[in-house]
């Protein structure tokens, strides 16, 4: 189960841009991430991959949590708002819930919902 303290500089540290460094710094080794119920990216190194490959697309990137965040255990439900602009100028606002299982001090697995019609660049 995350502390307070934990679960805050996470947040903090995504609102902060720093969201590879977020994985590498909150997430288990073996950790697992999926969206919309596809199949899970699995390892952290994997996690952090992905994210870096996403960021490379981007010139900016605002992450803002929606408060109230949700805690019962080690089940944490983060509501995200993610304003992108890419490279080449286009923009793109997702709204998402991020389910997270924490093992400890670091998250074990993670699902995003949102809804797929949001993730087209306008």
């Amino acid at each position: 189960m995350p502390s307070a303290e934990r679960l805050e500089a996470f947040i903090a540290a995504v609102e902060s841009g720093a969201h590879a460094k977020a994985i590498e710094n909150y997430y288990t080794e073996d950790a697992t991430m999926r969206e919309n119920q596809a199949e899970p990216r699995c390892g952290r190194a994997t996690l952090v991959a992905h994210e870096q490959a996403v960021l490379e697309r981007t010139e900016s990137v605002v992450s803002t949590c929606v408060r109230p965040v949700l805690v019962n255990g080690d089940h944490v439900v983060i509501r995200w708002v993610f304003e992108f602009r890419f490279k080449g100028g286009k923009g793109m606002r997702m709204e998402e819930l991020a389910w997270q299982r924490w093992a400890g001090d670091r998250i074990a697995e993670e699902e995003f919902f949102y809804d797929p019609a949001q993730a087209k660049p306008a």
